[in-house]
């Protein structure tokens, strides 16, 4: 059974891009593999160093992701901050990582544009503590995103050195896990290609929103004025509201708004209203969850102590034969 490896970002609840984009394919994962899913929270100081509240935005990531299916019976979920020996691994890493190859992070270049008063050390670091979140379990796969192909690359990199500098076999290079099928895409209402909390709070519909909320916010999603011949392309707006449909509703109602449109008959309004009560209908199981587990404070605390001891069990193993590779030893 192969050994998992993946970070979840503390950016508050969860909306339909998590849920159909990482969420659903961890719920997969956990029942195939040996995984070790970790609430980012160091990350996260990397971009909002002094955070307004790191510990409500840890607690509802937590919560969400339960709420959404993940198991801590039958995965290990925790969070980064529990687990010093992770930073530990981070400090040996970094002792073997150049200034030049870490200068050279994509990523890192596109935050130092975009945050010239915030270049810190951990952002140039990135990419070191990435790898020690993966290798502190010895990981043979990483899920990962375009945007952290390099990321993966660099941790290949940092685990190859490791063993050659020290001459030995002892961690793998893992690989990206290849989930077998085209990830479902799930574009904004604002008109953008992606839905994401960034872009804004009406541009994203979250797990746990009112079912008033959804109303409100799919009722204001961006369309035109229509078609004006048969099977015109769609602008981009257009393709997002039908996109979400295809996710949300029983493909016999997208295929009559599709039909509506390509006969120039298309009534945006009562598209949305129907997209709109499908939405609702969609988030209603996990809306429920969310409220249930969010008030038994008991079981969070021992889902988070759970997922504590079972990731130090093995991050710990790992750290003891990492110093006595590297030659520390007890006098």
């Amino acid at each position: 059974m192969d050994t998992v490896v993946s970070g979840i970002r503390p950016t508050g609840n969860l909306h339909l891009g998590n849920y159909f984009g990482a969420l659903r394919n961890f719920i997969k994962m956990q029942n195939e593999n040996n995984c070790y899913f970790f609430i980012a929270d160091y990350h996260s100081l990397t971009t909002h160093p002094t955070p307004a509240d790191l510990h409500g935005n840890v607690k509802s990531v937590l919560i969400d992701y339960l709420a959404a299916g993940l198991d801590p019976e039958k995965a290990t979920l925790y969070l980064q901050s529990d687990v010093p020996e992770t930073a530990e691994l981070y400090l040996f890493l970094n002792m073997n990582a150049y200034l030049g190859e870490l200068e050279r992070v994509t990523s890192f270049k596109d935050k130092a544009r975009t945050q010239p008063d915030n270049i810190n050390a951990g952002l140039l670091t990135y990419p070191t503590l990435m790898a020690a979140d993966i290798i502190i379990h010895k990981a043979h796969k990483v899920p990962v995103g375009k945007d952290q192909e390099q990321h993966l690359e660099m941790t290949r990199t940092f685990a190859n050195r490791f063993n050659r500098l020290y001459d030995v076999e002892f961690f793998p290079e893992p690989v990206a896990y290849n989930f077998g099928e085209q990830l479902v895409k799930i574009p904004g209402l604002d008109g953008s290609t992606k839905m994401g909390k960034s872009e804004g709070e009406g541009n994203a519909i979250f797990l746990n929103d009112d079912p008033t909320v959804i109303r409100k916010k799919i009722m204001k999603a961006v369309t035109d004025s229509g078609p004006t011949e048969p099977n015109q392309p769609k602008a981009q707006a257009i393709e997002n509201i039908f996109a979400l449909m295809k996710a949300l509703s029983k493909p016999e109602t997208f295929s009559f708004f599709e039909g509506e449109y390509n006969e120039c008959r298309i009534r945006y309004g009562d598209m949305k209203k129907q997209l709109a009560e499908d939405a609702i209908i969609f988030t209603e199981p996990f809306r429920e969850k969310i409220k249930e587990i969010g008030s038994d404070e008991t079981y969070l605390s021992n889902v988070v102590k759970l997922g504590r001891d079972k990731a130090h069990e093995s991050a710990s193993k790992t750290i003891k034969e990492v110093r006595e590779i590297i030659g520390f030893k007890k006098f």
